[in-house]
Formats: structure tokens, C-alpha cells, sequence
């Protein structure tokens, strides 16, 4: 049972449960009958009314005859608690009446139940979830190893470090390197493999249905982005790219084998990048251009023919990798990208690198880079280290 029940929550719950049906089958065992206590033989008639009448009760006299009053006296029960001399004193002299006894029954046992709950809980967690922890068993293992390099590094960092010690006490030393015998080949050393991402299988476009609530959330960060700039940058506001069309969308994805996030999608479909106007560069993000559907296409292949190789590290801190997506360029080899994979937003450096903290800041989507430009706009902050700031009717994005 504790094998297929893996949750502290369900545990917990079970153990509540029990408790309370065991309370339940306590309290109704104690329930008394509801039915008529029938009445004494000596409180409806003397002994003389009993045996004669026609409406006389059977039988008409006791067997063992009729008990005195010193007999009920002698063989009467002794009080409850609640009557007794102690009882009445703290009570005043009055013994408890009914009512008041109904209610220390329940209190006492509403107080027995949270007792049995608490203890129950308790039990489980000791059962269940209080388990020795695997520093401990790696712990117990260190104490039997004689004393090494690690002996005066606290305990936690010495269990560590006598785990080391043992998984490489049987290796090879990092520096050898086997030579090959007269009758060995060399080993080849390893070759970066290709890039699976920059080499898409061919699919069909398929145009993907876009949440309403996210396009709804897009267009409004949009609104007030088109505001400012309406107000102080009206040449960087007719910079701004027409709609897109799904279909197009749907055509690069299927080109590049990438998904393109429902933010970044709803976005293309109200500006598909920018456009260039007299004397005014393209309206982007942090410094960098907005880059239509197809120029995110046409510069993603041209990434993908300069770097198609796999490192075998971190893709996320190569100078490129096919999973990402470029959204913006600078003209000068930098570009803004998103990962395909986690959504959020980086820039590549043309010297080499990737980074996922343009402006020195983390943004974790495409509409968080929405919202950041528009708050920095309407308050006049800074995304990061970038500041946006209206210059002869244009934006201009500062570097503080």
C-alpha cells in the first residue's frame, strides 16, 4: 500500500478519514435508545390495585415480592460523575443538569478527536514519510572508510567527498591517455555531430488555431506601445510592419520545423516586423530591428549554413543553434532570438556565445518583452540596461 500511495496528501487524508469514522462508530455506540422505558409496576398501582381488576398487570405480584424502600436504597446505582459531592460543589451544590451534561459529552469527546487525529498523523508521518535520508546512509559509509583528504571538511561536504573518492579510486587518472598498441588502430577522436534542428524533416504547413485569451493579452500590450509612440515617436510609429497571415506562419514553421510561441505568433499577425522609412530604422526591441516571418526564415537558414554543427554542450550558450528562433537584428551580426524549447527570449553575440539575459535581465517570454517596452515607455523606465527614449520623432534605445 505504501508503494502505490506515493502522495503525503492522500496519506494524510486517509489517516483524517479513519479517525473520524473510528469517532463516529464510538459516538453511535453510546447513543441511547429512543425508545419508551416502560413503566414501574410499583408507580402505577400498590399491590393490593395489582391483583384485582379487571385492567390489573401481569404478573400481579413480583415472585420474589415487592422491595422496600431500604431495599431500592441499598441496591440503587451510585450518581455519575456529575452528581457527586465534588461535582456538585464546583457546580454550586446543583448537580449537572441534562443539557449542561450533553455538552460536556461532546466537548470531551471533540477533544478525544483532535487527540486521536494528532496522534494518527503522527504515526503516519513516522510510518511513511520519516525515512533515512541518503546523507545518512552516505554518511554511515564514510565513517567506515579510513580518513583521507576530506577528513577535516564538515560532514556534509566530507560525505561528498568520500563518494568521490570511492567512484574514482578505480579509475584511470584523468591525464593518461592509452596509448595504442603495434596491433591497436588509434582511437578517432570525436567530431562535432550536425545539427538535428538545422535539418528539419519535411512537413506540411498546418495553420494552428491561436488562444483568444493570449492574442487578447498581446494587442493590448501592443495598444499601448502604439500609443506612445504615436505621441512621441511618430516616425518609429510608421515604422511598424503590416498584419501577417497565418498561412505564412504556418509555412515557416513547417520550413524550419519550429513551433513558433502563441505570444510571438499573435504578435506577427498584428506587426509582421518592421519597415524602413526615410531617415528612421526599423522599430524594434533593445537596440535591434523586428524581423518579419520570412526574414526570421531566411535568417535562420543562413545561421543554420554557418553553424550547423552540434557541440555536444548546452545549446543555449553556443553562438547558434537551430532551436532558437531570431526575432530582431542589429545589422551588425547580433540578433535577438527565442528558444523554441523554454520560451524565452536571448541575443546572440556575432563574436561568439549565446546569452538569455539581454540587458542584463531574464525575460521569460515574448510577451514579457511586450510589457517590459511597454511600461518603460508609459513610466520611463528601462528594460534592463536599455532605456527607450524619443529622439527627433523616433525611438532611440540608450545604453545606460
Amino acid at each position: 500500500m505504501r508503494r502505490l500511495i506515493t502522495s503525503r496528501g492522500v496519506w494524510l487524508a486517509l489517516g483524517a478519514a479513519i479517525a473520524a469514522a473510528t469517532i463516529v462508530v464510538f459516538m453511535r455506540s453510546r447513543r441511547r435508545p429512543t425508545g419508551r422505558r416502560p413503566a414501574q409496576q410499583d408507580d402505577a398501582a400498590s399491590p393490593t390495585e395489582v391483583e384485582s381488576g379487571p385492567g390489573s398487570r401481569w404478573p400481579p405480584v413480583p415472585i420474589l415480592g415487592t422491595p422496600t424502600a431500604e431495599d431500592l436504597k441499598r441496591y440503587d446505582a451510585k450518581p455519575s460523575f456529575d452528581r457527586r459531592p465534588f461535582a456538585r460543589t464546583v457546580k454550586g451544590g446543583e448537580p449537572l443538569d441534562e443539557a449542561a451534561r450533553r455538552r460536556l459529552t461532546r466537548w470531551g469527546m471533540a477533544g478525544l478527536a483532535l487527540l486521536l487525529l494528532a496522534v494518527s498523523t503522527q504515526a503516519l508521518e513516522s510510518a511513511v514519510f520519516s525515512k533515512e535520508t541518503s546523507v545518512e546512509v552516505l554518511a554511515e559509509y564514510a565513517d567506515a572508510l579510513q580518513d583521507g583528504p576530506c577528513a577535516n571538511t564538515p560532514s556534509n561536504e566530507r560525505v561528498s567527498c568520500r563518494v568521490i573518492e570511492v567512484q574514482t579510486e578505480s579509475a584511470p587518472d584523468g591525464d593518461h591517455v592509452p596509448q595504442p598498441t603495434e596491433d591497436e588502430e588509434p582511437v578517432p577522436v570525436d567530431e562535432p555531430s550536425p545539427d538535428a534542428d538545422c535539418r528539419p524533416k519535411t512537413a506540411t504547413p498546418r495553420v494552428r488555431k491561436l488562444n483568444a485569451k493570449v492574442t487578447r493579452a498581446v494587442d493590448r500590450q501592443w495598444q499601448r506601445i502604439e500609443a506612445w509612440l504615436k505621441t512621441n515617436a511618430p516616425r518609429s510609429y510608421r515604422a511598424l510592419g503590416k498584419p501577417g497571415k497565418a498561412e505564412t506562419i504556418a509555412a515557416a514553421e513547417a520550413q524550419m520545423g519550429l513551433l513558433f510561441p502563441d505570444d510571438l505568433r499573435a504578435s506577427l499577425l498584428r506587426h509582421d516586423g518592421a519597415v524602413s522609412v526615410k531617415d528612421t530604422w526599423g522599430f524594434g526591441f533593445l537596440g535591434q530591428e523586428n524581423l518579419s516571418v520570412l526574414t526570421i526564415r531566411d535568417t535562420w537558414q543562413s545561421l543554420c549554413e554557418i553553424e550547423a554543427e552540434d557541440e555536444g554542450g548546452d545549446p543555449r550558450t553556443d553562438w547558434w543553434d537551430g532551436r532558437m528562433l531570431p526575432i530582431g537584428a542589429d545589422g551588425m551580426g547580433d540578433h535577438l532570438v527565442i528558444d523554441s524549447v523554454r520560451r524565452d527570449v536571448g541575443r546572440t553575440d556575432h563574436e561568439g556565445g549565446m546569452s538569455f539575459t539581454p540587458g542584463g535581465r531574464r525575460i521569460r517570454s515574448y510577451y514579457a518583452l511586450l510589457k517590459a517596452t511597454a511600461d518603460a515607455m508609459e513610466n520611463g523606465g528601462s528594460v534592463g540596461y536599455w532605456k527607450p527614449q524619443a529622439v527627433a520623432g523616433g525611438l532611440d534605445w540608450k545604453v545606460l
